[in-house]
C-alpha cells in the first residue's frame, strides 16, 4: 500500500509585499504538482504587478523590484482567478495541497480575490473542499519539544530537504512538498493510519492549541501581539463601524 506521503501531492507558495494578510499583496506565486515521491515536478508560476510600491525590505527578501514587476508582471485580477481555479483543480483531483504556514498564503489569496474579483476563495472550492497539509503545524505537533525556529529554511535543515533558491515561490513550494514527505516518513508510526482529510481536520485543532500556547508566551513576556487560532484560512475582519 502506498502511504499518502509517497503519493500525489501539490504545493502552493507566494511571495508578497509584506506580512499583513489584510493589506499586503501577492507579487509572485507558484503551484508545484508531483504524482509520486521522486517523480517529475510540474511547476506553474505567476508574476504579478501588485499595483502598489514594493517595499525595499520585501525586495531584499525575494529580489522582485517595482521595475521588474511593472515590466513583466500581470495585472492581479486575472492572475488571482487563475490561481484559485488551479487550486480548485488540485482539490477536485484529490491531491492534498501542501502550504507552509497556510493561514498566511491562503488568507492573502482570499483577500486578493475579494480585492480584485469581488469574490473569495470559498466559491472556487465549494464542490471540492480544501485538504491542506501544513509542514509547520505538523512538525510543531509531532516534535513539539524540539527547540529552535520553524521557518521553512529551518525545517528543511532538520529534515534534510534541499532548499535551492529560498524565497522564490516555486523553490519554496517544491521544498515544502518534499518536507511534508519527509515529515510523513519520520513519523510514519503516528501518521500511517490517518488520511489527508483526517489530518486536515486534526491540524485545525493542533494549530489552535499552538496559537493559544504562543499567545500565552507573548502575554507572559509582555507582548501585545495577537495570535489568530484559525487554520488554514483566517476569517475576514469585521468592517469598521
Amino acid at each position: 500500500m502506498t502511504h499518502w506521503y509517497e503519493g500525489p501531492l501539490a504545493a502552493f507558495d507566494t511571495e508578497t509585499t509584506g506580512v499583513d494578510v489584510e493589506g499586503d499583496r501577492i507579487v509572485s506565486a507558484a503551484l508545484v504538482v508531483q504524482d509520486a515521491a521522486g517523480g517529475r515536478m510540474r511547476v506553474t508560476r505567476w508574476l504579478v504587478n501588485p499595483g502598489i510600491p514594493v517595499p525595499v525590505g520585501a525586495t531584499e527578501i525575494h529580489g522582485l523590484t517595482d521595475d521588474h514587476l511593472q515590466r513583466n508582471g500581470r495585472w492581479p485580477a486575472p492572475v488571482m482567478e487563475e490561481i484559485a481555479r488551479a487550486l480548485a483543480e488540485q482539490c477536485a483531483a484529490g491531491r492534498p495541497l501542501v502550504v507552509m504556514n497556510a493561514p498566511f498564503d491562503l488568507t492573502l489569496l482570499d483577500r486578493e480575490l475579494k480585492r480584485h474579483r469581488a469574490s473569495s476563495l470559498g466559491p472556487y472550492l465549494q464542490n471540492s473542499p480544501l485538504c491542506v497539509l501544513d509542514p509547520r503545524v505538523l512538525d510543531k505537533h509531532l516534535d513539539r519539544y524540539r527547540k529552535g525556529r520553524r521557518t521553512l529554511t529551518d525545517l528543511c535543515e532538520v529534515y534534510g530537504v534541499a532548499l535551492d533558491g529560498a524565497h522564490d515561490a516555486a523553490a519554496d513550494a517544491a521544498a515544502s512538498l518534499e518536507l511534508v514527505r519527509a515529515v510523513g516518513r519520520r513519523f510514519s508510526s503516528r501518521l500511517d493510519r490517518l488520511t489527508p482529510p483526517e489530518l486536515h481536520t486534526l491540524q485545525a485543532v493542533w494549530h489552535a492549541a499552538q496559537a493559544r500556547g504562543l499567545q500565552a508566551w507573548f502575554a507572559k513576556n509582555g507582548t501585545a501581539e495577537a495570535v489568530d487560532p484559525a487554520w488554514p484560512l483566517r476569517p475576514e475582519l469585521p468592517a469598521a463601524a
